[in-house]
């Protein structure tokens, strides 16, 4: 299953990386235990692969620590797949060419933090609606203890945003990425309107890929009184497919908001965003209307 690595490269990080995981359903088996499906059958039906070629790949996956069996019931015994943190570590190389290929195949090859509404990114987030946010932890801004993006709420909201200027200076050329502004005039909005998403049952949750200690500086000096949540190691990004660009070395979230209720499921999901505080009305309103759901179906079943 391992590819042999040729002696001249036998000091080639790349050639021994490429050897484990430079396998077109490799690669598709390390993106779909990200997005949440761990279960042989599962696996098969996104991937529409073989069973002989399944059993082979995730064999492979397991014996080079990449993936860890863990039994999900007994007699018979039953396993599904999970990411060993070696696995994790090959996230940002997943989001990496998702990006590349975002831009560069799917795309026009320019450097943009949004995407027009017929772009396959803008594509692959409309179909999120209906689609369960797989369970994950992220790093909160308040001590960087590692939160559930999923508050226990009637709904959260989760925007997206590339990053904010402070603590410290954005990339050279940053206002001229298309997208990229407008993340601080973002969390404002979002924190005006704060009281409205909690008297709805909402909690809000504000996304990038800044450190926790970056967004602790942030936070603090704009009075943001809900939690931001750091997406330095792409998992949510990972879990969702969701749209990033690489500005001064790192990946950055594209702008989106997602609307995702008790049981996880995806109830909206917006992108691109080109209207700011309509994004935010149009989240206050699904909010309420996933709480109206809610309560009618309590009243049914008392």
């Amino acid at each position: 299953m391992v590819r042999a690595v040729p002696e001249r490269d036998a000091a080639c990080a790349i050639a021994q990386a490429a050897a484990v995981v430079g396998d077109w359903w490799s690669l598709l088996l390390v993106r779909e235990t990200a997005r949440g499906h761990h279960r042989f059958d599962a696996l098969q039906e996104e991937l529409g692969i073989s069973r002989k070629v399944l059993t082979e790949r995730l064999a492979h996956l397991v014996e080079v620590e990449i993936l860890e069996k863990v039994p999900y019931q007994s007699g018979p015994v039953r396993y599904e797949y999970r990411l060993t943190e070696s696995g994790l570590g090959l996230l940002p190389v997943l989001l990496s060419m998702q990006d590349w290929a975002d831009r560069w195949l799917l795309g026009d090859g320019s450097l943009s933090g949004t995407a027009d509404e017929e772009s396959a990114e803008a594509r692959r987030v409309a179909d999120l609606p209906g689609e369960r946010l797989p369970r994950l932890e992220l790093p909160g801004h308040r001590d960087g203890d590692p939160i559930d993006p999923v508050a226990e709420a009637t709904a959260t909201v989760l925007f997206c945003y590339p990053a904010t200027c402070r603590p410290g200076p954005l990339p050279d050329g940053w206002a001229d990425i298309p997208g990229a502004i407008g993340c601080t005039l973002e969390n404002r909005l979002f924190r005006d309107a704060y009281d409205d998403f909690r008297a709805a049952g909402a909690e809000v949750r504000g996304v990038s890929t800044q450190r926790p200690d970056e967004q602790r500086v942030f936070a603090v000096e704009e009075g943001i009184p809900f939690t931001l949540l750091s997406d330095v190691d792409l998992r949510l990004a990972a879990a969702l497919r969701l749209p990033v660009f690489r500005a001064g070395q790192t990946l950055r979230l594209k702008r989106a908001v997602l609307v995702v209720d008790r049981e996880r499921a995806v109830r909206l999901a917006r992108f691109p965003v080109t209207d700011i505080p309509g994004a935010v009305r149009e989240a206050l309103a699904v909010v309420r209307r996933v709480a109206a759901e809610s309560r009618a179906a309590r009243q049914s079943h008392p």
